[in-house]
């Protein structure tokens, strides 16, 4: 494995080191309190190169390796978690869209999302399927040359905001399971579509919530793919977007011991700096030990997608290990801070709950690891 990179990809993740920190880390606290992303940030960040790099140029991509992509979004994540989501959600559906959307379609909707002008959403889960994805209802009934679609999906990433999304619904009977769901990229602007916000604890600006369909009509055109394929599209989709959610929760954990080890050498106790005493320094020697150890984890899992090579169960591993390390870690740099870092004036309150969520979002531990032992055990079948 290889993970250096060439001049003009060093320049482009510096770019983003500098942006992160300079643009985005100053108002990570007032997104929160505004529940948004401004969209001339967006636009900025798509003027940069920032959104879907590794898509192809004919959509507006710079073709760079998923490696690539990935370390851009960790420091994307370095400055603001919640930021971050738009170029998660710009490569995961930029990969759907661009492999299996009608050209002219792909080219129009992609062109959009990756210069900034329009955000993107997936449209998975429902009320009653979150982990058993293919136990969609959400209807999507043909009408000529037309789909109409009807129900709710929930839990949403950027539901309100989004201003068009990779829809997934049920064009077969409940009966045909996962091979009776499509995918269709529907425009948030069509007669009938209606959004709600939850009141989360964290990633506030993401603005989780819901979308209803009301017998929206959408074009056969902007089906993405075959029918009935959409789910074996989006299970595709995930392995990539798994790893990197990694990235994105390293980026954070990444921020949270910078400061942690500048801080353990500015307070004094007892006549020395703090970082002096093993009690404060061991811990965070742990804490970056098992962060390289995850974050390359996660740089070999998208190394392993570049080069065309399964890596299911290493995204899986990825998914279910950053979140949970990542809050660890950010737990860890609050103490050290001490009374000082549970208190607003530092970031670490809003990093914690910005991150908790992703232990529950787009895959729970506990699918992540049915996913691993099922490939584990088909490796070692006699």
């Amino acid at each position: 494995m290889d993970f250096s990179l060439s001049e003009e990809q060093k320049a482009l993740v510096e770019s983003a080191s500098r942006f992160a920190r300079n643009r985005l880390a100053p108002d990570y606290r007032a997104r929160e309190k505004a529940e948004c992303v401004e969209r001339e940030l967006v636009v900025e960040m798509g003027e940069l190169g920032f959104l879907g790099p590794e898509l192809p140029e004919q959509f507006g991509g710079l073709g760079v390796d998923c490696v690539t992509s990935g370390l851009l979004l960790e420091q994307i994540a370095y400055g603001d978690f919640n930021v971050s989501y738009v170029n998660l959600l710009t490569s995961l559906c930029g990969q759907i869209v661009s492999s299996h959307a009608r050209p002219a379609v792909a080219k129009e909707w992609m062109d959009l999302v990756v210069t900034g002008k329009k955000l993107i959403a997936i449209a998975l889960t429902e009320p009653s399927a979150g982990s058993d994805a293919a136990r969609l209802k959400l209807k999507a009934v043909r009408d000529g040359k037309d789909f109409i679609l009807s129900g709710e999906k929930t839990s949403i990433s950027m539901a309100t905001q989004a201003d068009v999304a990779v829809v997934f619904a049920r064009t077969g009977s409940e009966a045909d399971k996962a091979r009776g769901i499509s995918a269709f990229l529907v425009p948030m602007d069509l007669p009938g579509v209606s959004r709600t916000t939850f009141d989360d604890i964290g990633t506030r600006p993401v603005g989780r919530g819901s979308i209803f369909f009301d017998g929206v009509r959408v074009s056969e055109d902007m089906m993405l793919g075959d029918e009935g394929q959409g789910f074996i599209q989006v299970m595709q989709g995930f392995d990539y977007s798994r790893a990197l959610i990694g990235l994105q929760c390293m980026g954070v954990a990444r921020a949270s011991l910078d400061e942690a080890w500048r801080y353990s050498q500015e307070r004094e106790a007892f006549g020395k700096p703090i970082g002096e005493f093993q009690g404060v320094s061991f811990p965070l020697a742990e804490a970056e030990t098992y962060y390289e150890a995850c974050r390359n984890l996660c740089l070999r899992t998208l190394w392993l997608k570049d080069q065309h090579l399964p890596h299911t169960a290493e995204a899986a591993m990825c998914k279910w290990w950053a979140p949970k390390l990542a809050c660890e870690i950010i737990h860890q740099c609050l103490l050290t801070h001490g009374h000082g870092g549970y208190g607003a004036d530092y970031h670490f309150g809003q990093r914690y709950r910005d991150v908790l969520g992703l232990q529950i979002g787009d895959g729970t531990a506990n699918i992540m690891k049915m996913i691993i032992a099922r490939q584990k055990t088909a490796q070692y079948a006699v």
